[in-house]
């Protein structure tokens, strides 16, 4: 637990602002991002202080998978199952805004704005799905 972090103190509960979503693992926490970039654009997190995507090792497969069924799961409870319309990953350090593990769940894909489309680009130099 790293009390600066902010990703850290919303997992905790510790961050009354911020709204957590249903998740059916209690390692990891999901929540609407406070600067959408599409109609749906959710965090998922885990709990444990993670640094970032470059940290992940092969025993997190698990991990990162669970994250992704969370990601689809949040999607679905909100009437979204165009999946070929669906971007998740994770951006690339030093591109991350926190540093603190966390998966960008975003549709409509087709929706996100010219910025945005760079910014969440397929297997760039900053985000990798």
């Amino acid at each position: 637990y790293d009390g600066k972090c902010v990703f850290c103190r919303i997992a905790r509960r510790e961050e009354p602002s911020t709204t957590l979503l249903p998740c059916q693992y209690d390692d990891l926490v999901c929540f609407r991002d406070i600067r959408p970039d599409a109609p749906h654009h959710y965090l998922v997190v885990p709990v444990e202080h993670m640094q970032n995507c470059k940290t992940l090792k092969r025993e997190h497969i698990p991990m990162v998978k669970r994250m992704m069924e969370v990601g689809k799961a949040v999607l679905q409870r909100n009437n979204f199952s165009d999946w070929n319309d669906v971007r998740m990953g994770f951006h690339w350090p030093p591109f991350c805004s926190i540093s603190h593990l966390h998966l960008h769940v975003l549709a409509p894909a087709s929706q996100l704005g010219f910025l945005s489309r760079l910014l969440y680009r397929i297997n760039s130099y900053w985000f990798i799905t």
